[in-house]
């Protein structure tokens, strides 16, 4: 996985240039900082309902399913992602689309064109997010681009009051984002990082101590997409972490079928699942992308739940198990 390295400083005033092209138009007043460098009040409770929900799913000894989309995607409207709800995922994880998706490979990357040229903007993502009004936590996938056209102050309020928990910038180094984490502290966003495959021990401890919510473990090489099996480097990052943060450890990239989810459960606290799902909604297959989920869950141990009524909302982790996926036209 290729991530451009940002220039000193990383935000608007430090030099870091905007590419051109392809997040769509600005969506609102660019430029302009939010929060200061340092520790910023707010800091703890950052993501604090991300966080509370896959850690009520780890409580009860069951592992969380959190499955990808790409906003404006075909297919990808506000019934698809109650649908998503209601086969059990924990949260959800939604892609803002860009032109230069670093991370992504061929699948999510078509699921990307596709959204841009019906022109798709992070604004409308966000208000997709926010027609959905889901139970369950959302976090943000983008890139930097579209965070710094908007300003980071405006980015995350947006998204805060959409009803996004957190945020992954998967081209921003954890060593360059002293801003972005004081600004994610300030709009209770949390800040998810990457920790991928050969990373040394001192990279790790900054993800492990930046992290909000979760840390994304990356499990193998190379951009998303499909793998004919579990990497044996998505274990190495999980154990490595282990003793450096007590944050529920998910894994993603190249989790393609139900049984590779199951056997990432046997060491992880939970998978995203996204290329996988992604392919059928590019075939125009909405239904088959929303049973293919309630497999994925039905792979993925849900553990004993409570009651849902002995929970706070924050700590709402999903319906019990893998239900009858909802049908589209239900939602």
């Amino acid at each position: 996985m290729a991530a451009p390295a940002a220039a000193a400083g990383g935000f608007p005033g430090g030099g870091l240039p905007v590419r051109a092209g392809g997040q769509g138009p600005r969506d609102g007043p660019a430029g302009g900082r939010a929060g200061s460098r340092g520790r910023v009040r707010g800091v703890e409770r950052a993501g604090v309902g991300l966080e509370a929900a896959l850690r009520a799913r780890r409580e009860v000894g069951g592992k969380a399913f959190v499955p990808y989309v790409t906003g404006g995607a075909p297919g990808v409207d506000a019934g698809l992602l109650r649908a998503l709800e209601a086969v059990g995922a924990d949260a959800l994880e939604v892609g803002i689309p860009f032109s230069d998706p670093v991370m992504d490979g061929p699948v999510i990357q078509e699921a990307s064109r596709r959204a841009l040229a019906a022109g798709t903007t992070p604004s409308r993502v966000l208000a997709l997010v926010a027609e959905a009004g889901l139970g369950i936590p959302v976090v943000a996938m983008t890139y930097l681009n579209p965070v710094l056209q908007r300003g980071l102050g405006p980015f995350l309020a947006e998204a805060r009051g959409a009803g996004v928990s957190g945020v992954i910038v998967p081209d921003l180094p954890v060593d360059e984002a002293g801003e972005w984490i004081a600004a994610c502290a300030e709009a209770e966003v949390a800040p998810v990082f990457l920790a991928a495959p050969g990373s040394p021990p001192e990279r790790l401890r900054r993800v492990a101590a930046a992290s909000r919510g979760f840390v994304y473990c990356v499990s193998t090489y190379g951009v998303t997409g499909a793998r004919d099996e579990l990497a044996g480097t998505a274990e190495e990052v999980v154990r490595a972490l282990r003793p450096l943060t007590d944050l529920p450890l998910l894994v993603g990239v190249g989790i393609t079928t139900p049984a590779q989810a199951a056997g990432a459960c046997g060491f992880a606290d939970g998978v995203v699942v996204g290329s996988a799902l992604v392919r059928p909604l590019l075939e125009g297959d909405e239904e088959g992308a929303v049973h293919l989920a309630a497999a994925f869950r039905g792979a993925v141990p849900v553990g004993n739940p409570q009651p849902e009524d002995a929970r706070g909302p924050e700590a709402r982790a999903g319906p019990t198990g893998a239900s009858k996926p909802a049908r589209l036209s239900d939602t």
